[in-house]
């Protein structure tokens, strides 16, 4: 009677502290044309890692199509043969000087906490950070997948804002074995259209020695002729328009 007590009891508790759980808010006004990226270093963080070097790859992120929540894109590779499935989260502080340690625990702007473990059908009701509790664990080598994710934010300032903090990938005991920091990826501009077509914003455009394009003016040309020698090209017009100018005289 006294066990059936004690399992009603932490029951209840159980279900008030999910009850209790404030849904993470989702972010419906991420910019576009802004990106985020965090690629791992050379060496692992952890020294025990059974592995050659570190594992590699990156997490990028930008806006969804519909500026609601942010696109994931995942590719990791070469993890430790045992210690999985691998778990990864966005963590609240960067890695300064590498130290998974320095980045403190996951975003988890709505302070959920790490228990109970984040089911992934209420997505909302996990920490905002726990990227593989929401979408899988790493179980395959390579690991690639994206997903996306309607609580995280691109704009600075906000809660839910990543691209200042870092990502950590785990042991599946949570060990941390390695981890990276998010920076902002600069883009080049789009070129002009015209149309359907795209238009060349410096000028004309001609090859070089070393196979770099260099910019310049327009230069108008003569068509060549098949067969014929560079030189008559080179003077063609200049010689019609003596000719020309000698008849009317």
């Amino acid at each position: 009677m006294f066990a059936k007590t004690l399992l009603a009891m932490a029951s209840a508790t159980l279900i008030g502290n999910v009850a209790a759980y404030q849904d993470a808010k989702i972010v419906s006004n991420n910019p576009h044309g802004v990106t985020y990226a965090g690629i791992l270093p050379t060496e692992p963080f952890f020294k025990g890692a059974n592995l050659d070097g570190n594992v590699v790859g990156s997490i990028s992120a930008t806006a969804a199509d519909d500026g609601v929540g942010t696109k994931f894109t995942v590719e990791f590779s070469n993890f430790p043969k045992s210690g999985g499935p691998f778990i990864y989260h966005i963590h609240v502080k960067p890695a300064v000087g590498g130290n998974c340690t320095a980045t403190l625990g996951h975003l988890d702007p709505t302070k959920r906490g790490d228990q109970p473990p984040c089911v992934a059908s209420t997505p909302s009701q996990c920490q905002v950070g726990d990227l593989s509790g929401k979408y899988g664990s790493i179980t395959s080598d390579p690991f690639i997948t994206e997903f996306t994710d309607p609580f995280t934010s691109l704009q600075p300032g906000a809660e839910a804002f990543f691209g200042d903090r870092s990502f950590v990938i785990h042991y599946a005991n949570t060990t941390r074995l390695t981890c990276a920091d998010f920076h902002k990826v600069e883009s080049s501009p789009a070129p002009e259209c015209d149309g359907d077509h795209p238009r060349p914003t410096g000028g004309f455009v001609s090859p070089t020695a070393s196979g770099v394009p260099t910019v310049g003016s327009p230069v108008p040309t003569v068509p060549v002729v098949a067969g014929a020698p560079k030189v008559a090209v080179a003077v063609a017009a200049p010689l019609l328009a003596l000719g020309a100018a000698a008849m009317l005289h």
